[in-house]
């Protein structure tokens, strides 16, 4: 801790202290060093301080293929790497001009869904802990885990799947897999009624985020927020409706707002995602059983490589494939920029290719990074306590902010 005085402050005789929360603290959701300005226990001033994983993601991708850099967008926000992976293949299809097949398409939309419930479970969870609910904790893992598994049966994988392929996916969903998805659709209403009924009505859990952490829409907007951190603050801004993509808008859902901007409609707005991704969910996977007689890649061994299974056994086909995997993908010359909508907000990739392989430059808009801005904001005049709320509500992964 340290210790700053200035004239004014001598002068009023007020105590000024400026102290480090991080880089190693358990409620920054990562290595997150924010630098405090204190009067007494009110924020006078918060400073953030980022670099510390040192990622590099968007260099590695000018030194590897197309589909080599599908792993490395695992990596980012690692909490719903199903949506890394589907915001950086479309940018590629983007480019390429490439439309994916309806089943691919809802397979896909099934996949992020399950994705931001999972992602939103671990901000609850994490979140709920920090201001001292357990409980909310065990119950919101105990169904992430459940995600875990189906992530696992159709990736192979259950943290970094690396799933997406560009035109397709690596492996097609199959009938017990979709049929495992259909009873964690069915049983997990459950346990959002349990979760919602124990922190609503709880009285230090309000106490500790009703009125902390506001920021108007007016701020939000000018600071570039996106994702749950602004519709709290009553800007309906979703990727998914403003310009759709996937399956979203064939599919009955709504854009949960709250108009207060504190943590508490930060946590609304989440909790209501939740049920909405439950609901889009459900409508997918009855989607995706009528397509599951068709491709679910597109017919292009020069995009998508062919599964193995597909694949001759002479040597002819095998060395071709290999070559093939090999080569690379080629994107013809091109500047494309694509984005979906993540759990964190707007998720966006812009490409510049020249023709080759690897992409001439690939630039990350990363919702993490961005809503990091809005920290200072929401946190000037509340306590040092509070801190841990408001980081919490933005809900931050640092893999993803420095990407």
């Amino acid at each position: 801790m340290a210790t700053k005085r200035t004239v004014e402050h001598i002068y009023n005789n007020i105590e000024s202290m400026q102290i480090n929360m991080g880089p190693q603290h358990p409620s920054t959701h990562g290595v997150l060093r924010v630098v405090l300005d204190l009067d007494g226990e009110v924020i006078e001033k918060t400073t953030s301080h980022l670099g510390y994983l040192h990622r590099a993601k968007e260099k590695h991708a000018e030194y590897k293929t197309y589909h080599q850099f599908i792993p490395y967008t695992d990596r980012m926000d690692y909490l719903a790497p199903m949506s890394n992976n589907t915001g950086y293949v479309s940018v590629v299809e983007k480019a390429l001009d490439i439309e994916i097949t309806p089943r691919c398409k809802y397979l896909r939309t099934l996949l992020c869904e399950l994705a931001r419930i999972s992602s939103h479970l671990l901000w609850l969870g994490t979140g709920a802990l920090e201001l001292g609910a357990m409980t909310v904790f065990m119950w919101g893992f105990t169904q992430r885990e459940k995600l875990y598994d189906i992530f696992e049966w159709i990736s192979g994988a259950r943290f970094t799947v690396s799933y997406m392929r560009v035109g397709g996916v690596a492996r097609a969903d199959y009938p017990e897999w979709r049929r495992m998805v259909r009873e964690f659709l069915n049983q997990f209403p459950k346990t959002m009624n349990e979760l919602e009924t124990t922190l609503n009505g709880n009285e230090i859990f309000l106490n500790r985020v009703v009125g902390v952490g506001k920021i108007s829409a007016k701020d939000a907007i000018d600071l570039s927020l996106s994702g749950p951190s602004l519709r709290a603050s009553g800007v309906p801004y979703d990727v998914r409706r403003a310009t759709p993509y996937l399956a979203y808008d064939e599919l009955d859902w709504s854009v949960p707002t709250e108009t207060a901007g504190d943590c508490f409609a930060r946590y609304l707005v989440r909790m209501r995602e939740i049920w909405e991704s439950w609901k889009i969910a459900n409508q997918a996977l009855s989607k995706l059983e009528k397509y599951s007689n068709e491709r679910v890649n597109i017919d292009d061994n020069k995009v998508i490589f062919p599964p193995k299974e597909n694949v001759k056994k002479s040597m002819e086909d095998l060395i071709h494939h290999f070559l093939l995997a090999s080569e690379g993908l080629k994107v013809p010359p091109a500047e494309v920029y694509s984005c979906i909508e993540g759990p964190k907000g707007e998720l966006g990739f812009f490409l510049v290719s020249d023709g080759g392989p690897k992409a001439y430059r690939l630039g990350v808009r990363s919702p993490s990074f961005i809503n990091l801005e809005s920290l200072d904001k929401m946190s000037v005049g509340t306590t040092i306590a509070d801190i841990v709320a408001i980081i919490a509500s933005i809900d931050p992964v640092m893999g993803e902010v420095d990407r």
